[in-house]
Order: C-alpha cells, then sequence, then structure tokens
C-alpha cells in the first residue's frame, strides 16, 4: 500500500494536480508558506505559530530550501526563514484554500473566543470580502492596548488586502481598542457600533465599517437587523 508521504506513481495519465502536490508535499508546506507571508521568521517563531513538532519542522523546512520555495537569511547573528519568489507563487493557493474554509465550514467551527489578537488581524486577507472590497482603497490604523497589544495597518486596495505591524501616517480611519475587545469585535462576538457608544472602540477618521469588508465567524446583530457601516 502506498503511504501518504510517497510520490504518485508517474503513468500514461497526466496530472499536473499530482504532480504539483508532490513538490507541495503534506499540509505542513502550506501552513508554514501562509506564516511566512508575512515576513522572515526564526524556527521558533514557526513553531509556535504552527505548533508542529520540532523534527518535522525541521524537515519539512530543509524539504522547502532544497525545492527553493524557502531560502536562510541572516538577521543580527541569527537565521531566520524567508519565502523565496517561487514560495511566494504558492500565496493565491493559501489564500483560495483559507477563502474555501470561510464560506463553506468556518461558521461550524469554533468557538474562537481564546485566539489571540495578532492571529486575527494576520488572518485578514484570507476573511477579505471581494465583493464589498472592489474598487476600495483605504488603509486603516489599529491600535489595541493591553495584553496581546499592538499597532497593525491593514490595507484594501481593489479587492486585496495587505496587514503588517507599525503605524500609519496616511491612514484614512485609526481604531483604539482593547486588544480583546477588538478580537471579539473581529470575530461578530461584538457588535462595533454598540462597542463605540459604549466608549470600548474609537474610530477617528473618515471611512466605512473595517468589519463590512470581512467575513466573520459569527454575525453582529446589526447586520441581522440589515444595517449598512
Amino acid at each position: 500500500m502506498q503511504s501518504a508521504s510517497e510520490p504518485t506513481p508517474v503513468g500514461p495519465f497526466f496530472d499536473p494536480v499530482g504532480r504539483g502536490l508532490d513538490v507541495i508535499g503534506d499540509k505542513w508546506t502550506l501552513v508554514l508558506v501562509r506564516h511566512l507571508l508575512g515576513g522572515s521568521r526564526g524556527f521558533q517563531e514557526l513553531r509556535g505559530r504552527t505548533g508542529i513538532a520540532p523534527r518535522i519542522l525541521s524537515a519539512r523546512l530543509r524539504q522547502m530550501t532544497e525545492r527553493g520555495l524557502v531560502r536562510s537569511v541572516p538577521e543580527g547573528g541569527r537565521s531566520l526563514y524567508a519565502l523565496t519568489d517561487l514560495g511566494r507563487t504558492l500565496e493565491p493557493m493559501v489564500r483560495e484554500i483559507a477563502l474555501w474554509w470561510v464560506r463553506h465550514f468556518m461558521n461550524e467551527t469554533g468557538p474562537f473566543k481564546e485566539t489571540t489578537p495578532a492571529s486575527v488581524v494576520e488572518a485578514l486577507p484570507f476573511l477579505l470580502r471581494e465583493d464589498r472590497a472592489r474598487d476600495v482603497r483605504i488603509t486603516y490604523e489599529l491600535r489595541l492596548t493591553g495584553k496581546g497589544g499592538g499597532v497593525w495597518v491593514v490595507e484594501i486596495d481593489d479587492a486585496t488586502c495587505r496587514v503588517h505591524e507599525g503605524y500609519a501616517p496616511r491612514a484614512q480611519v485609526r481604531y483604539t481598542a482593547d486588544a480583546r475587545d477588538w478580537t471579539l469585535l473581529a470575530l461578530g462576538l461584538m457588535d462595533d457600533r454598540e462597542a463605540f457608544g459604549e466608549g470600548r472602540l474609537t474610530k477617528d477618521g473618515q471611512g466605512g465599517s473595517i468589519a463590512w469588508y470581512f467575513h466573520q465567524p459569527y454575525t453582529p446583530k446589526r447586520k441581522e437587523r440589515g444595517d449598512k457601516p
């Protein structure tokens, strides 16, 4: 019996899907690509983000390096892992897998109440509602305080989304909230208008609600009422 790690036998049938999956390998390749799309990361950070056992992570990174998907980059006396140009070509595949899960299975999974603010912010590019974000160009700055807080920039540009840490001097909209509250807002467990009215969320600048542009695991009450941002 053929094991899951063995390449698909070569035969007369032309199968680009099988050949492509042979190169990619198991699921950890795309999981690692997903985390490296946000920037270079060290071994321990990748281990903490993914939960991959050290031996498996080491073997997978070595294989990805041999296949030209990942390269080692020096930084401050240590080596980090970064995607090559070839590795970045897997981004559309990672995005489509994420959107497939969001559209068909996200509401059946959870609860997500114990997730970290950073993981939710970094997942926003995979949660974008492309129909609502088409022809939209807007930059948000998120200033999250308390445990797990930080500052992030969320850029929407014609149905694409990019997220990175730092400040956005030219942001059209700035949100300030406790990191825990913002996580609940992003997941749809708290209504942003109610949070604003209660003083748990502040919004500066002109622009629509950031929640309008993203899928959420849960549905805030205002959307049940058919309100717009």
